[in-house]
C-alpha cells in the first residue's frame, strides 16, 4: 500500500512539473511547416472553395504497441477513453477530437487534433501499463498534420498518392499508409472534403511545396506557381 501511495505521489509530482514547464515551452515551439504558413495561407485564400492547405501544429500524437484484446489494449483503452481499430484503414474515435489509427496488427497512432501537446502526454498510459506488455511514446514531434481541403483536394492527392482514393475504396474515416510522390505518409480521410497527410517532420518541407505544386492549377490566379516552383526542381533533381 506504502509502494502504491508512492508511487501515485511521484506521478502527481510529475504531473505538477509538466503544468509548469508547458507555458515556457510553447514560447519556445517552432512546427515543421511554420515557415511556410504565409504560403499556405495565400494558396488557400486564392484557392476558395476548389482547395486550401494548413498545417495542425503541435496535436497530440501518441503511438500504441499492444495486442488487440488483451489485458494491455483494455488498459490502454480505458486510460485513454478510447476503442483501438481492429483492422487496416479502421480509425476510431473523434476526428474534430481524439483519435485512432491502425498502423499494424499491434501498432496505432492515438492523434488529439483538438488541443496542442504538452510534455508528460505518456503518463497515464504509461500507468496502465504497468506490470503489463505494450508500449506508450510520445510522437508528437515525428510527424507533423497538413490538412488538405477543398473540393479539389481528392484530385491534388491523386497526382502523387499511388493508392485509389475514390470514396468507394477510401471513404471518409479511412486512414492509410500510402506515399505521397517520394516521401511515406499517412493519408487519413477525416472528413467529405478533408484529408490530413502525416509526413515525418524532416519532410515537411518538401510536402507542403509539393502539395502546393499540386494545388497551382486550381488556384484561380496562379500565384502558387513562384512558391512550389523549388518543390518541383527538387523532385525532378531526385529522380
Amino acid at each position: 500500500m506504502a509502494e502504491t501511495t508512492h508511487t501515485t505521489e511521484q506521478r502527481q509530482t510529475q504531473l505538477r512539473n509538466v503544468e509548469s514547464s508547458a507555458e515556457a515551452l510553447d514560447a519556445l515551439r517552432v512546427s515543421p511547416g511554420a515557415h511556410l504558413a504565409e504560403e499556405m495561407a495565400t494558396a488557400t485564400a486564392v484557392g476558395g472553395d476548389a482547395v486550401g492547405l494548413r498545417e495542425r501544429a503541435f496535436a497530440v500524437q501518441l503511438g500504441l504497441r499492444a495486442a488487440p484484446g488483451t489485458a494491455s489494449a483494455e488498459a490502454l483503452e480505458s486510460a485513454l477513453g478510447i476503442t483501438l481499430p481492429k483492422q487496416v484503414g479502421e480509425v476510431t474515435g473523434d476526428e474534430a477530437g481524439l483519435y485512432a489509427l491502425w498502423l499494424g496488427p499491434d501498432e496505432f497512432l492515438v492523434v488529439d487534433v483538438s488541443r496542442r501537446q504538452r510534455p508528460g502526454e505518456t503518463l497515464i498510459a504509461e500507468a496502465s501499463l504497468e506490470g503489463l506488455p505494450g508500449q506508450a511514446v510520445d510522437l508528437s514531434a515525428n510527424r507533423t498534420i497538413l490538412e488538405l481541403t477543398g473540393s479539389k483536394a481528392r484530385e491534388v492527392l491523386e497526382k502523387s498518392v499511388r493508392t485509389d482514393l475514390h470514396p468507394r475504396a477510401f471513404g471518409v474515416g479511412t486512414a492509410i499508409s500510402a506515399q505521397l510522390g517520394p516521401v511515406p505518409v499517412i493519408v487519413h480521410h477525416c472528413a467529405a472534403l478533408t484529408y490530413r497527410i502525416y509526413p515525418r517532420a524532416s519532410f515537411a518541407d518538401f510536402t507542403v511545396r509539393w502539395l502546393l505544386d499540386g494545388m497551382a492549377e486550381f488556384l484561380a490566379d496562379g500565384s502558387a506557381v513562384g512558391v512550389v516552383g523549388s518543390a518541383s526542381a527538387e523532385a525532378e533533381s531526385s529522380d
